[in-house]
């Protein structure tokens, strides 16, 4: 079977179930609506994808007894008394972050770019972001 698209919201209802199959296997699958094409896409494909297409470049500092964390260029940080609990905490602040982007910051000059690290943490577990952050993504 080849790529499914559909030209409207509509025929895709009526198609669901063969548009979630298509993404579930990985096969492109599109919805129009009006101009815009949208992609349905299984969602541990996608978060494994941008996992590898986007390094963390956390740096991590040892220093006044704790650990610092940060990932250059963003505005997000955390510390904390031991490596994990650093991490944890930097886990927080980028899901704080991407609540914060999809609010308000994704037409921001200097945040509209953070659309792919936005998807990978809301579409991440904690464990997955620890994982990512700590260069160990699966």
């Amino acid at each position: 079977m080849s790529a499914l698209h559909y030209d409207s919201y509509t025929e895709a209802r009526a198609h669901l179930k063969d548009l979630l199959d298509a993404a579930e296997k990985g096969r492109v699958a599109t919805v129009r609506r009006d101009s815009v094409q949208a992609a349905v896409v299984d969602v541990e494909r996608l978060r494994y994808f941008l996992a590898s297409l986007l390094p963390a470049s956390a740096q991590v500092v040892a220093e006044d007894g704790g650990w610092s964390v940060f990932i250059p260029g963003l505005p997000v940080a955390a510390d904390g008394a031991t490596f994990d609990e650093a991490l944890t905490e930097m886990v927080d602040a980028l899901r704080e972050y991407a609540e914060d982007w999809q609010s308000r910051l994704l037409d921001a000059p200097n945040h509209r770019d953070n659309w792919g690290l936005v998807q990978l943490i809301s579409l991440s577990d904690d464990d997955q972001l620890r994982d990512w952050l700590a260069g160990t993504a699966r």
